[in-house]
């Protein structure tokens, strides 16, 4: 019997949302990746540590309502008439920019309470970065331990080259591309 193409007859529709990979994810932080993020704000952990713990994390992304259109009432009073979601820039005194992400929910409520976690890989979390035209991914804003990723760790994180640690040398670590296939 061939497949029906036949649109159902009954006025119900089946809706399905793709899985975006983080289906039973509660919004806490990675215990490993928390860690190593306070032994780096302590002193005792270095970069390239966070940077592998970093690389395969679930990084949270705030996103937050942005007025789009404003209507007058008959009074002069303002009132939205639509807005849009956007991801959060921050920018630095000197002009540089940040794509903020955060660890966990609780660290995303540190910052701002009413931003919407937006669940991703930290390589989607770097492309974006460098997409919206940022020079840095700002993990961890509001603390407890912050860390920055930029230049070429943040180049190579979004092009989804991997860190390693190099044996033989004191916890130093090396990046490896892509494979060409």
């Amino acid at each position: 019997m061939a497949p029906d193409d036949t649109p159902p007859t009954d006025d119900r529709l089946e809706r399905t949302i793709p899985d975006p990979g983080f289906a039973d994810d509660d919004g806490a932080a990675d215990p490993r990746l928390s860690r190593v993020l306070e032994a780096h704000a302590a002193g005792t952990a270095a970069s390239g540590t966070v940077l592998a713990a970093l690389q395969d994390a679930r990084l949270l992304v705030p996103v937050v309502a942005v007025l789009g259109e404003v209507e007058l009432d008959e009074q002069g009073l303002a009132h939205d008439k639509s807005s849009d979601m956007a991801a959060v820039l921050v920018q630095a005194a000197d002009g540089s920019k940040g794509l903020l992400a955060f660890t966990s929910t609780a660290t995303m409520a540190r910052w701002d309470p009413d931003a919407r976690p937006v669940p991703v890989t930290t390589a989607t979390a770097a492309t974006a970065a460098l997409q919206d035209g940022a020079e840095a991914l700002l993990v961890d804003l509001a603390g407890p331990a912050t860390f920055v990723v930029d230049g070429d760790d943040l180049g190579r994180l979004a092009a989804g080259w991997r860190l390693v640690e190099l044996t033989g040398t004191r916890g130093g670590h090396g990046w490896i591309g892509p494979s060409a296939e």
